[in-house]
């Protein structure tokens, strides 16, 4: 029978090993110092207890002070005293600093009044925050809660399981309870949430769900910046392509022109025109112009008009440059 029952109990143990592995140890910390700068009764009170302690220490100082002058008189009159009453001022030199030395440890000393006000003044902050960290200890399913204030040594401490923001909301909805006074305001402060319930489940299952998000989320931002470089670079392809393009047909067309004006630049005389200038000659004698005069308003003719056509050509090409800078900023604001 001894021996069921102790098979039994190894078997219980066993299996609450084996569930306390697969749900894993939840572990957090507070730093008792951030809290208690965030309390505004401790940091009033130790305004007033810092206050006394200056207050304690300028009478010391002063006492101190004034047995240094004491010696300081003492030795500029030794000369002039006898030894008894050299040894009378010294001794009662010596017994006033000892009494002010014991004045110091009184007030400052590992028992004196300020470490036992001090003391005082963060017991009851320290039960609240020992409060708050054991319900929050027993609501989140924590197994262990450092202070990172203590003297165990810490070398890293992840922000994540940092819960002192927690503990501190908790002491300041306890205080507002202990404070109100209407029924309405103690309704409003009991309906506040002290401590949420874990769901072990929901929490695995939520974080398992957010690390799939962030991998599609990553995957999808991924593939748009790829799609967004490729279209970059299909943009910048077609506009090289125009702008070659245009060069081209603006170095064809200069190269026409250059051809047009060599061309017009010399005129050829055929023999016919000089076969025929005796007739030219004699057909305009009548009108008073010699045949000259005629070659010369006809060379003046020929280059007005080329004039005219180059100024042509070049309001044609620059309208056409305009019309396809005007298509290009259309295709740049519609992509």
């Amino acid at each position: 029978m001894k021996n069921n029952v102790l098979f039994l109990l190894i078997l219980a143990f066993m299996l609450s090993l084996s569930l306390h592995a697969q749900r894993g140890v939840r572990i957090a910390y507070i730093d008792t110092e951030y809290i208690l700068e965030k309390v505004p009764e401790y940091q009033e009170a130790t305004l007033q207890l810092d206050k006394k302690a200056q207050k304690w220490k300028n009478e010391i100082d002063t006492k101190l002070a004034t047995i240094e002058q004491k010696r300081k008189d003492l030795s500029n009159e030794k000369a002039l005293l006898t030894k008894e009453l050299i040894d009378e001022r010294e001794e009662d030199i010596f017994f006033e600093e000892k009494e002010i030395l014991d004045y110091q440890q009184k007030r400052f000393g590992p028992n004196g009044d300020l470490f036992i006000q001090k003391r005082q003044l963060m017991q009851p902050i320290q039960d609240q925050i020992f409060a708050a960290v054991q319900d929050m200890a027993t609501g989140r399913k924590y197994d262990f809660i450092f202070d990172k204030s203590s003297d165990a040594v810490m070398l890293f401490s992840a922000k994540q399981f940092d819960i002192s923001e927690q503990v501190l909301r908790s002491i300041t909805r306890t205080s507002k309870r202990k404070q109100a006074k209407s029924k309405a305001e103690r309704k409003a402060a009991n309906k506040e949430e002290l401590i949420p319930e874990i769901n072990e489940e929901l929490e695995s299952r939520q974080k398992a769900l957010d690390e799939k998000k962030a991998k599609r989320d990553s995957a999808v931002e991924k593939r748009r910046q790829e799609i967004l470089n490729a279209r970059e670079a299909k943009k910048k392809e077609a506009e090289a392509r125009r702008q070659k393009i245009v060069e081209d047909r603006e170095k064809a067309k200069q190269a026409k022109l250059d051809s047009r004006n060599k061309t017009t630049s010399h005129p050829v005389i055929s023999d016919d025109e000089t076969t025929s200038k005796p007739t030219e000659q004699t057909k305009t004698e009548g009108d008073g112009k010699t045949q000259a005069q005629l070659i010369e308003e006809n060379k003046q003719k020929k280059l007005k008009e080329r004039e005219a056509r180059k100024k042509a050509l070049e309001a044609r090409k620059k309208k056409i440059l305009e019309e396809r800078q005007k298509a290009k900023d259309s295709l740049n604001k519609n992509n």
